[in-house]
């Protein structure tokens, strides 16, 4: 399962990236905070965690942050952030802010955009990088 996340992961990157190339920014947003959301749970799959059915699983990777190698470790308090940040742009990056009469487009700029994607491949780029050790370590 967690490999079948990672793989769908790649494919959010592609789709953001081609999203950003046609200046469609809240869809940017959106596959980011997918991307960020299937690596996190990858992660906590890979470590027989059963994860919440929710967008933003920060605090659960916190709770078990002792389970992670420590260079992972050490990226927990950024994941988290930026998994909190997207999941809050979700909404908002599909269906706008309605009470306030604003489309997504007119809420996300292409800085905005550009910081989610980044932020999104970094924590896909960890995320591989820790299936790949687990699953290449020595088995006792």
């Amino acid at each position: 399962m967690a490999e079948d996340f990672l793989r769908r992961t790649k494919a959010r990157i592609t789709d953001a990236q081609a999203a950003l190339k046609r200046g469609d920014y809240p869809e940017v947003v959106r596959y980011s905070q997918e991307c960020v959301e299937l690596s996190l749970k990858a992660c906590l799959r890979v470590i027989g965690v059963e994860y919440p059915r929710v967008h933003d699983v920060g605090d659960v990777l916190e709770y078990y942050r002792n389970s992670f190698p420590e260079w992972f470790r050490e990226g927990i308090p950024e994941m988290r952030q930026v998994s909190r940040d997207l999941s809050q742009k979700r909404g908002p990056s599909v269906y706008g802010i309605e009470m306030e009469g604003k489309t997504a487009s007119e809420l996300f700029t292409k800085t905005d955009a550009e910081e989610a994607l980044h932020n999104s491949e970094k924590i896909y780029s960890l995320s591989q990088r820790f299936f790949s050790e687990y699953y290449q370590k020595p088995k006792d």
